[in-house]
């Protein structure tokens, strides 16, 4: 699983910012908070335009890949030299069809992922205006400052409660799990988002690396947690940027120290 990667370090940031109603206006902001220096920018879940009220109809927010957002995140990464990861509502060839709840992956990296999961949970009903994405675990290439490749793995906020989705893109090469999210604020809410990040890093000794939108209506708390559970970095509630530095030497030791992945029997 870690043959032929050589990366060392990886410099992340994770933009802990609302996404507000307006398109136009959210995407206005990206390149004012696209910090310099990361080799990886990871913005909120719908980033381009929030899910409003509940049910609210989404169609006529969605974009397709060439659209203004997805285009901005490719300006701002490619000025930057980085890789941004950020949601957006994506339209299908039928513009009338229901919309993809996607993280658009653009700059150094050119990729895209449709949430499998959809938050029909705890009173919501993700599914009824949007399309869950194709069964299949999406590892992508973010290049470090040399050059050379990690592998991540992507999820999308409610993705983060299966665990099998998160096994399934470690057992093809991710290193770092990414998940964007707009984790609804709640009774043991936070307790709940906190937990499953650890247990997803700890029980498959990977890096995660959560990027939420903040309160009122969300949890913020995004968070960089290690290959052994260690929260490298945590933001509060409020909006925010955090950054931390992965190394390939932590991954390594962890899976020599906790060597689960290779122990596992199938």
């Amino acid at each position: 699983m870690m043959e032929g990667m050589t990366w060392t370090t990886l410099d992340i940031a994770l933009v802990q910012e609302p996404a507000g109603l307006d398109p136009a206006a959210n995407r206005a902001r990206i390149d004012a908070l696209t910090p310099a220096g990361a080799d990886l920018v990871v913005f909120p879940e719908v980033f381009a335009r929030d899910f409003g009220k509940p049910g609210t109809p989404l169609g006529e927010y969605a974009e397709g890949f060439d659209g203004p957002f997805a285009t901005e995140v490719d300006r701002v990464a490619r000025d930057r030299g980085t890789t941004i990861v950020a949601g957006m509502l994506e339209h299908v060839a039928d513009e009338a069809a229901t919309p993809f709840n996607t993280l658009v992956v653009r700059g150094r990296t050119q990729a895209a992922y449709r949430k499998i999961h959809l938050y029909d949970s705890f009173g919501y009903r993700e599914s009824d205006v949007l399309a869950a994405g194709p069964v299949a675990p999406q590892v992508v290439t973010v290049p470090d400052a040399t050059g050379e490749g990690a592998r991540i793995g992507l999820l999308t906020c409610y993705d983060l409660r299966f665990p099998e989705l998160a096994r399934s893109l470690v057992d093809e090469g991710a290193e770092i799990l990414v998940v964007p999210a707009a984790w609804v604020a709640g009774d043991r809410k936070v307790d709940h988002w906190r937990t499953l990040l650890r247990a997803r890093a700890i029980e498959n000794t990977v890096f995660v690396a959560a990027c939420g939108q903040p309160a009122p209506r969300y949890c913020g708390h995004s968070m960089v947690v290690d290959p052994l559970g260690d929260v490298l970095a945590e933001a509060d509630s409020d909006p925010a940027v955090i950054t931390a530095t992965l190394t390939r030497e932590v991954l390594e030791e962890a899976r020599r120290v906790n060597p689960s992945l290779a122990n596992r029997r199938l």
